[in-house]
């Protein structure tokens, strides 16, 4: 019984980081969502190393919804009621952090 009960207590934060979160908070995880949905992202990086010879990265971000041509503002809304249970508060053309 005390083994069992020990257990639950153990269990507790990880069955609580799958609960719903704050609207506001959803919105804010949901944005970057719905950017990559409009267009890819990418990143180069070019430099030198220490002992002199030329270093470089090359990073792209391409999501599934791109690929798909999903409206970004219909991922976004399914974003955040998937993470909050509940509609944006206002829509994604409002939220901080669009680039559309």
């Amino acid at each position: 019984m005390i083994r069992a009960f020990a257990l639950c207590l153990l269990a507790l934060p990880v069955l609580s980081a799958c609960g719903p979160v704050p609207v506001e908070e959803a919105e804010r995880a949901c944005v970057d969502r719905a950017n990559l949905a409009l267009r890819p992202r990418g990143e180069v990086g070019v430099g030198v190393r220490s002992d002199g010879k030329a270093a470089g990265t090359f990073e792209v971000h391409v999501s599934s919804d791109y690929l798909m041509g999903r409206d970004p503002a219909a991922v976004f809304n399914s974003c955040v009621q998937q993470k909050s249970g509940q509609f944006p508060s206002r829509p994604l053309y409002d939220q901080p952090g669009w680039r559309g």
